[in-house]
């Protein structure tokens, strides 16, 4: 049923939101059918800025600083995989570079994935207009089943404890 599932994480606590519910999924699967899930972050090719005083500039990153970025990616994804691999599921990590929607649906190709959870900000209205949703895109333009995790807020985390 949800023998692979991709799980793309973004780095951040909201981006993680869907973690616990994949480790729930996890145990409820495992042994009984073997469950590979694939850990992915995807970094931006783009660039960074430089500012001196009232002056900035926008600087493509170089290869070492994309390989660099890549590496700590690469550790976040490692740390992440942790709970993953004591509910018994197999674990793997990608770190791709592009932009996030494509590349989550290019990646759910790849692995053939049977299920992708992700989380969402939960932003409507002007705020979803103006950044957008790569979770709606991956929702409207990909072709495999999508498992959306609304992240808490802050403050509704603090009224719960």
């Amino acid at each position: 049923m949800y023998e692979r599932i991709l799980l793309p994480l973004d780095g951040s606590r909201v981006g993680e939101a869907a973690l616990p519910y994949v480790e729930e999924l996890v145990a409820k699967l495992v042994p009984a059918t073997k469950v590979e899930v694939t850990l992915l972050q995807v970094v931006s090719p783009l660039s960074h800025f430089i500012i001196a005083g009232e002056a900035s500039a926008q600087i493509l990153f170089t290869e070492k600083e994309l390989e660099q970025v890549r590496r700590q990616a690469a550790a976040y994804l490692e740390k992440a995989a942790a709970g993953l691999t004591r509910k018994g599921a197999m674990v793997k990590a990608r770190v791709a570079v592009g932009t996030p929607a494509e590349e989550i649906i290019k990646a759910a190709d790849e692995i053939d994935a049977s299920l992708i959870a992700m989380s969402t900000h939960g932003r409507s209205g002007i705020g979803r207009w103006a950044f957008g949703s790569v979770t709606d895109r991956v929702l409207r333009f990909g072709n495999k089943p999508v498992l959306m995790v609304r992240a808490q807020k802050e403050s509704q985390k603090a009224s719960s404890r």
